[in-house]
């Protein structure tokens, strides 16, 4: 059964991008891999169409959340004609082989027993300042929802395309993962978490600036203050007491 497309957003993933291409392509009903190539100055397009994947470019860096919509558009433009669409799967870029590891994900959406499914790493991580940007999604959450989510902010996730759809448009930036599961739940969506031996590649927490805590937390903060009253009147007080 193909019923899954693979969507990977990249931006300078040239080292990485074949290998998770052509570990996702093992991935069992994953017949279409898609590449959305978002503004790199690197070949992660060019190496990602060699390893077999369908790429989109983006001739600026659009972030996240744009480059999971277009995505998710190719993929419609190529469901034409299919009678069911198919599920999609968002993975990172820098996941390289592990990303063969990602079929439980699919498995609870392809049952009909969720609408979204995120991805719990099994591999213990030190998330140092990260942490933080964690604990202020996960707190979100649960305000928002009465759910609290173990993985708030992991990004691979697999929908149906009934869920996508519903949580369009997306939020920018950092703020998407927070934002799209807080939408859903709050329509009805099921959402589940699933363990899964993933693995990101292996950074220092300050040497890449996409990772700083402080970027991540302030798009995070304001999906969060648009979704949540209480948030809302939070920043505001504090944007009133500077300078």
């Amino acid at each position: 059964m193909h019923d899954v497309a693979v969507i990977i957003p990249a931006m300078d993933e040239a080292d990485r991008i074949a290998a998770t291409v052509k570990a996702a392509q093992e991935l069992p009903g994953a017949d279409l891999v898609v590449v959305v190539d978002d503004g790199s100055s690197d070949g992660t397009g060019r190496v990602a169409r060699e390893a077999g994947a369908r790429v989109v470019r983006h001739s600026r860096n659009r972030g996240k959340g744009a480059a999971m919509e277009t995505g998710a558009e190719a993929v419609r433009l190529l469901d034409d004609g299919r009678d069911q669409p198919r599920h999609l799967l968002f993975l990172d870029a820098d996941l390289a082989e592990t990303a063969r590891e990602a079929a439980p994900l699919v498995e609870p959406v392809r049952a009909g027993d969720a609408d979204m499914t995120i991805a719990v790493f099994s591999t213990t991580v030190k998330l140092g300042g990260h942490g933080f940007v964690v604990r202020l999604s996960r707190e979100g959450v649960r305000r928002a929802t009465g759910w609290e989510p173990d993985a708030p902010l992991n990004g691979q996730r697999c929908l149906t395309r009934a869920a996508f759809d519903a949580a369009l448009p997306l939020a920018a930036g950092f703020a998407v993962e927070t934002a799209l599961t807080i939408d859903l739940l709050r329509q009805g969506f099921r959402v589940r978490e699933v363990e899964v031996p993933l693995a990101h590649r292996a950074t220092s927490r300050n040497c890449r600036p996409r990772c700083s805590w402080a970027r991540q937390s302030v798009p995070v903060a304001r999906a969060l203050a648009v979704r949540d009253p209480v948030v809302a009147r939070r920043l505001g007080r504090l944007r009133g007491s500077r300078p």
